[in-house]
């Protein structure tokens, strides 16, 4: 059979040469060019774990706050139960004089009456 492109062995061992370069220039690691917006992986988990340090810590903050709040009113309720059971107690020693005070003028009324009937 005739060469229809007339290569020799030389042209051939050429050509595989060149093929090999070619084929050892494409698994070469290239040089990469780096984004400048990139965040490595270290740094990204560092900064989602101080978020959410930072949104549990608001959390146990407005708790807190919110537990403060229920203590105040809590504390308010009871002293406005205590004002209003000594103004009750107040209110009924004031009754009980005023009765008093009546029982001992019906009582002084009643002498009277009595010792203006005798003369």
């Amino acid at each position: 059979m005739k060469d229809p492109l007339k290569t020799g062995f030389t042209d051939r061992l050429t050509a595989a040469a060149d093929a090999k370069k070619a084929m050892l220039a494409r698994m070469k690691p290239k040089p990469t060019v780096s984004d400048p917006n990139f965040v490595d992986r270290a740094t990204r988990k560092a900064e989602e774990l101080a978020a959410k340090r930072a949104l549990h810590e608001a959390e146990k903050e407005k708790a807190r706050q919110e537990s403060e709040a229920r203590k105040a009113l809590e504390a308010e309720a009871a002293r406005e139960a205590e004002e209003a059971a000594l103004e009750a107690k107040r209110g009924e020693r004031k009754e009980r004089k005023a009765l008093s005070k009546a029982e001992q003028k019906a009582k002084r009324d009643a002498r009277y009456a009595a010792r203006k009937a005798r003369n």
